[in-house]
């Protein structure tokens, strides 16, 4: 067999293991002992690995992928991380994650440590494209491509935000309800603090001057919306919705502990489709987004842009609305509840 034509695909065939596997041990990680000889076995009596990181050197790539997120306690973080390796790893690409712990001045830093460890792209979970991002990416010589916000002078792929929260404060206008409360996090998150809780807030007031929505700002962390759940409560909403289903799961332990029916007294939803929402009592009724196919996409377009290819234009990342248990209908019948579905 001609070395010069073997690839990682022959390797994987010759050998019985996957593509993936066969990227992994070529990039030094881990493979079962068994697997691994069976791989070396192939590679020595074909002669590509010389050839292989021969490839390299021309190319003068690193066949690295700075990753920066803003948190690693997350669901949400996780399958987008699932995604990213699915699209990397059979290219054989290796990730080097760092993570800002959501603050700003800390991601700004991870992007230039990563940039100096000579990875050939970054993708950055942001948590808010500043000025001061903008200025960064002139100064680094490798595509940056940022996921969970947007900004006109920067490569971005994202879910709408503002459209997620329009989906769900429809509904919930449809189901009749007047006082809600979105718990949420500050606008210096734009997408989440700002588009998310907008797109809800004008769905839900549209043509009544008598609905309300407060505001209560709780953070991301499960525990900090629990500790708020008094003063949530307070505002008497007839529904409670988190900005992110983590949010919401901890307005529910808190209303479940004081016995507060939910949604007999209270409505409770959220943003994320988490599955531990489908599992807690009552189920959460939610806006859920493919988290794992953003990363793939995130992936795929990083690559692109590491090849020189210029955007195709915007992707359109799907998200859906699951109705649950956690949702009272007010003045509502069972037909009007079917052409909400309906409309969905």
């Amino acid at each position: 067999m001609d070395s010069n034509k073997v690839t990682i695909q022959d390797i994987a065939e010759r050998a019985g293991v996957s593509k993936s596997t066969v990227s992994r041990y070529l990039n030094r990680g881990y493979v079962s002992r068994e697997k691994a000889e069976r791989i070396r076995e192939v590679i020595d009596a074909t002669g590509f690995q010389s050839n292989f990181f021969a490839k390299r050197l021309k190319t003068k790539r690193s066949k690295l992928i700075g990753l920066v997120l803003p948190r690693i306690d997350s669901v949400s973080v996780g399958k987008l991380l699932a995604g990213i390796g699915d699209i990397l790893e059979p290219e054989g690409y290796q990730v080097i994650m760092l993570v800002s712990q959501l603050k700003g001045d800390k991601e700004l830093e991870n992007i230039a440590n990563l940039y100096q460890q000579g990875v050939d792209g970054i993708i950055v979970d942001s948590v808010g494209i500043t000025s001061r991002h903008i200025a960064l990416q002139k100064d680094v010589r490798v595509p940056i491509l940022y996921t969970g916000q947007r900004h006109a002078e920067a490569n971005c792929l994202k879910i709408d935000d503002e459209a997620a929260g329009r989906m769900m404060g429809a509904y919930l206008r449809q189901m009749g309800h007047e006082k809600a409360v979105f718990a949420g996090v500050t606008e210096t998150d734009i997408a989440v603090g700002v588009e998310r809780r907008k797109g809800f807030a004008d769905a839900f007031l549209e043509g009544r001057p008598k609905a309300k929505v407060d505001f209560v700002e709780t953070g991301f962390g499960f525990l900090n919306a629990y500790n708020l759940g008094g003063e949530i409560l307070q505002r008497k909403p007839s529904v409670i919705v988190g900005a992110t289903d983590n949010i919401s799961l901890g307005i529910l332990r808190y209303l479940h502990e004081r016995e507060v029916r939910v949604p007999e007294d209270v409505s409770v939803a959220g943003f994320g489709g988490y599955d531990v929402g489908a599992v807690v009592y009552p189920a959460l009724t939610t806006v859920a987004f493919d988290f794992e196919l953003v990363g793939m996409n995130v992936a795929r377009r990083m690559l692109d842009l590491i090849d020189g290819h210029p955007s195709e234009g915007e992707v359109e990342l799907p998200f859906f609305f699951v109705e649950r248990e956690s949702v009272r209908r007010f003045g509502a019948d069972s037909g009007d509840r079917q052409s909400f579905a309906g409309m969905l």
